[in-house]
């Protein structure tokens, strides 16, 4: 990666700016394990032998399943390596995911990643989403407990509101925001710009829209990324990276060479031509 492409994730964790998002290593629905365990904790290993520092994880991915992996793969982890985890919801079965935000919820919750990932303390956890039936100040205060105790570094939220970003950072130190967001979905515009204007990392979870979505916007994409040499994949992360300082894209994926060309998109958004990007900029509005 180039010189200076970090972030200084909550003032003193200096992070790639690609990561890795752990949920595809997961079986089918993000349930159980996945058809090759072997395969996905080699690309774990390999992911960190690529220099990328930062691998975003869930309690519910799985569950279980991509914390465990982690941990089997790559402890005693590198000294640079920052796990991101959250929680917050619960999964009945395959695809199924059901918000639960109850503050001993939470706290279950964080220590069972704590136990699965081998560690005395989580450098980012994060609100998973917020649960409409608990008020995010009581979700958001059961996580500052927790960093109280040492169990927790720096607290995030994902999938919010710009109000319910506003909500929790009355409660505690937000560093990051996690929500959907990338070259075609850009209803969380608003976040973003408020994540760079406070210098909070944003993560964008499905960084890569659909082939058929950016079909629907017409050729720009494809001729774009032609231009290049570079594929689509690699042209919508790239896009990210120009958009926003602070944003930190954490594609997944279960492949070696799906990650490679993943990372091989860092640099690109320097080669873009200012018109290229505004091309690429008004494709949501098309």
């Amino acid at each position: 990666m180039p010189d200076g492409d970090t972030f200084l994730l909550g003032g003193d964790l200096e992070v790639r700016r690609l990561g890795f998002g752990a949920m595809r290593i997961t079986g089918d629905g993000i349930w159980g394990e996945p058809a090759d365990p072997a395969a996905c904790q080699a690309l774990l290993r390999h992911l960190v032998e690529r220099d990328v520092n930062l691998i975003d994880t869930a309690d519910s991915y799985g569950p279980d399943v991509s914390e465990n992996l982690i941990a089997e793969a790559l402890r005693p982890y590198p000294e640079n390596l920052v796990i991101a985890t959250k929680g917050g919801f619960v999964r009945p079965g395959p695809n199924r995911w059901v918000p639960n935000g109850r503050p001993d919820h939470l706290k279950r919750a964080c220590e069972g990643s704590l136990r699965r990932l081998g560690l005395e303390r989580i450098d980012l956890y994060q609100l998973h989403r917020v649960d409409p039936k608990v008020p995010v100040e009581d979700s958001i205060g059961a996580l500052v407990e927790l960093q109280d105790e040492g169990k927790i570094r720096h607290i995030g939220v994902s999938n919010v509101s710009l109000e319910e970003l506003e909500r929790a950072q009355q409660i505690a130190t937000i560093v990051s925001v996690q929500n959907r967001y990338n070259l075609i979905d850009r209803h969380s515009e608003d976040v973003v710009q408020e994540c760079e204007r406070q210098q909070l990392a944003f993560f964008p979870w499905a960084p890569i829209a659909s082939g058929r979505d950016v079909a629907a916007h017409g050729p720009a994409v494809d001729e774009i990324a032609r231009a290049h040499s570079a594929t689509s994949r690699q042209l919508a992360l790239a896009w990210l990276l120009a958009h926003s300082p602070v944003i930190i894209p954490i594609p997944g994926t279960s492949s070696i060479p799906h990650f490679d060309e993943n990372l091989d998109a860092v640099g690109l958004e320097l080669q873009l031509e200012p018109e290229q990007l505004e091309t690429l900029d008004e494709l949501a509005a098309a």
